[in-house]
């Protein structure tokens, strides 16, 4: 077994504001915003149970730094329910459903995020 294991531990995300940025994400996944906000800048969100998490950061936020290109993507089972759940929220679509499998969505930051069918 290697020294670094094959998977990530943690994905970051840029945000202006943790408590809205918790808020949001935590809805977006259906969860309940009731993480912690670590050191005034960080919330860790599980994403699942083999230690992934989502990590918001506000210390990290400058307009250069948002995502003008996913980085990652949100896992779907069905992409024509995530897509009209997205667009029932409010949220800023940047694509439809391209090619059957994916679209595009940005957060209120301005982060470009993908939801994908796996």
């Amino acid at each position: 077994m290697g020294v670094i294991l094959n998977r990530a531990g943690a994905i970051f995300v840029p945000v202006s504001n943790i408590e809205k940025a918790r808020d949001w994400y935590c809805a977006l996944l259906g969860m309940e915003a009731d993480y912690k906000i670590i050191a005034g800048h960080l919330c860790c969100i599980p994403l699942d149970n083999n230690g992934s998490n989502l990590v918001l950061d506000s210390k990290i936020y400058s307009e250069d730094a948002v995502y003008r290109n996913p980085a990652f993507h949100f896992n779907t089972d069905d992409i024509e329910a995530a897509y009209r759940y997205v667009e029932e929220q409010g949220i800023e679509l940047v694509t439809g459903i391209e090619n059957g499998h994916w679209f595009n969505l940005k957060d209120p930051d301005g982060n470009l995020l993908m939801i994908c069918k796996c």
